[in-house]
């Protein structure tokens, strides 16, 4: 930070300091110079608009700033939590979690509360993971190996993702201020197969729009669920599957209602979003270039079940990341082609490449609130790169991050290139607060994560950098600044984040944290297969899952917080 009077003292002292309500929009990726300072007429302790540096239109207002903090349709009011006996255990609304003050980096004042001034709010998708249950290239077979090649709840996870963007709508500010809520950012594994159709799927439902999440065959199901395979729950059949023998029910109907259309309204704020592996690549672990696989993912043979001690071998592959490439993937493949299940070929199946992701980004038909491209410009169609800044508010920046390895790996990485990028920017923007987003953690990034860290913390105007990847909730402080990861949308407790950033008025800031779940009630009726029933849904079989960790959630201390910081 340079010395003297920065723009943040100077209009704190003009009392003038708010968040944006509407997204400025994106900043050039390749190092444009900055714009002049943004003017306009806000009110203290009111976000205001923000249009300085836009290289889009700016989105539209977010809704007005409630009267007070509202806590319903959060953790705060009620989380849902397991009833009764038995192996399967249905879900009910219980208790709320309480928020958690962390001290680790600032101590906390005895009237921050009364001298706070709002700085920025939004909340963060991740791992939304929205999948194509019947897609070719799936390894469901590896069941025995990882609970997350197979979930029981998979083929409803667009409806959980539509309950989701109902419940952000709902929300009338901020949970812990009542500021208002500027947009929403995804931090990567929007899809879960790096496939065109779920592609549109999730670019559908957070845009708004009708959705049938059913590919081949558009009368009929071809995947794991109607097989007659025991190692998978088989709904509407009598079968007495493995999952039955664990207490799950048989509902019939369960099929046909999972591939019927779902509607989405489109999130009524801006949103952003951040690549993840499961995005990049076919498997979430494989480099794209492998054109055997991109021709079985359209093509109409499916893998259904695997020798144990062949699976032994595959999952090894893919955990320590031996086959980067897929050739042994594809060779597997081939040697199989008599076991396999006979589907309706499709080309919505295909991978998406990094120029396909962009160009679909800013197709005109998923704007939605905008801005368009969600953060990508015609920039990232000749560069390739998937980085980019935005202006949060007048006192915040946002930095969008790709750690993705295209070489193939779950596992994340990030070059010096874009380590360089950063440095400039932040060097660049260092009169805002820097608020930075990816897709990987600091533990799952062995290839420059290091390094990231060590930039973010050297760099005092940092507070935090947010991310999922883990699927796991767990805070951690780094010096001057706290790493915020947040659990996944497809495994129990399937959260998403409110985020608040405050200045306390007496040389500290506060980021406020808030879990939410989506829309959908706690409790169950097995009967009730509509939409919102089967969000419902979602979420309990989610929490029934065999095999599935139990420590998701994380501590309350990772939950919903406030974690103090010093002012830089």
């Amino acid at each position: 930070m340079h010395s003297g009077p920065d723009r943040r003292t100077v209009l704190a002292a003009a009392g003038t300091t708010a968040a944006a309500v509407a997204l400025g929009g994106t900043l050039d990726l390749f190092d444009t110079p900055p714009g002049p300072a943004p003017r306009g007429n806000g009110h203290a302790g009111t976000p205001r608009t923000t249009h300085a540096y836009a290289a889009e239109p700016a989105a539209p207002s977010a809704p007005p700033a409630a009267a007070g903090p509202p806590r319903g349709g959060t953790t705060l009011s009620a989380v849902s939590v397991p009833t009764g006996e038995g192996p399967y255990r249905r879900l009910a609304a219980g208790a709320p979690w309480k928020r958690v003050v962390r001290t680790e980096l600032a101590r906390a004042g005895a009237r921050r509360a009364d001298r706070r001034t709002p700085l920025a709010g939004f909340v963060q998708f991740t791992d939304l993971h929205l999948v194509d249950v019947q897609h070719p290239l799936r390894y469901e077979y590896l069941r025995a190996q990882t609970a997350s090649a197979w979930r029981p709840q998979e083929a409803l996870s667009v409806a959980g993702a539509v309950s989701l963007v109902e419940r952000v709508n709902a929300l009338a500010g901020g949970p812990a201020t009542g500021m208002p809520l500027s947009f929403v950012i995804t931090t990567g594994d929007n899809t879960d197969n790096n496939s065109r159709a779920e592609l549109e799927w999730f670019l559908t439902a957070m845009s708004g729009g009708r959705i049938t999440p059913n590919t081949g065959d558009a009368r009929a199901y071809e995947g794991v669920q109607d097989s007659g395979l025991r190692t998978y729950w088989q709904p509407d059949s009598a079968l007495r599957d493995a999952d039955k023998e664990r207490g799950f029910p048989r509902i019939e109907g369960f099929l046909r209602a999972a591939l019927r259309g779902v509607t989405s309204p489109g999130l009524a704020l801006p949103w952003y979003a951040t690549v993840g592996n499961h995005d990049a690549l076919p498997g979430g672990c494989y480099a794209s270039a492998n054109r055997f696989l991109a021709e079985f993912a359209v093509g109409g043979r499916k893998l259904l079940d695997l020798p144990e001690a062949e699976g032994a071998r595959m999952w090894k592959a893919v955990r320590k990341g031996l086959d980067p490439k897929g050739e042994h993937f594809a060779e597997l493949l081939r040697s199989q082609r008599r076991r396999m299940r006979s589907v309706t070929p499709d080309p919505g199946r295909a991978p998406v490449t990094p120029e396909a992701y962009v160009r679909a980004l800013r197709d005109p038909r998923w704007r939605g609130k905008g801005p368009r491209g969600h953060g990508y410009t015609e920039n990232h169609l000749d560069r390739g790169q998937l980085h980019y800044a935005f202006r949060v508010s007048d006192d915040v920046m946002g930095f969008s991050l790709d750690t993705t390895r295209r070489d193939g790996h779950y596992e994340g990485h990030v070059s010096d290139r874009q380590l360089r990028w950063l440095e400039r920017q932040l060097a660049r923007h260092r009169d805002s607060y820097a608020l930075v987003f990816s897709h990987h953690t600091s533990t799952t990034t062995p290839e420059g994560g290091d390094k990231l860290l060590s930039l973010l913390k050297d760099t005092p105007h940092v507070v935090a950098w947010i991310n999922g990847h883990s699927h796991r909730n767990r805070i951690t402080p780094h010096g001057s600044l706290w790493e915020i990861s947040t659990a996944s949308h497809i495994d129990f407790p399937q959260l998403a984040r409110t985020v608040e950033l405050v200045d306390n008025g007496d040389g500290t800031l506060s980021l406020l944290t808030t879990l939410i779940e989506s829309a959908a009630p706690s409790r169950t009726d097995f009967t009730d297969l509509s939409q919102t029933g089967l969000a419902s849904l979602y979420r309990e079989l989610s929490f029934n899952a065999p095999g599935a960790r139990t420590d998701l959630a994380g501590t309350p201390e990772d939950r919903n917080v406030e974690l103090l910081l010093r002012k830089p």
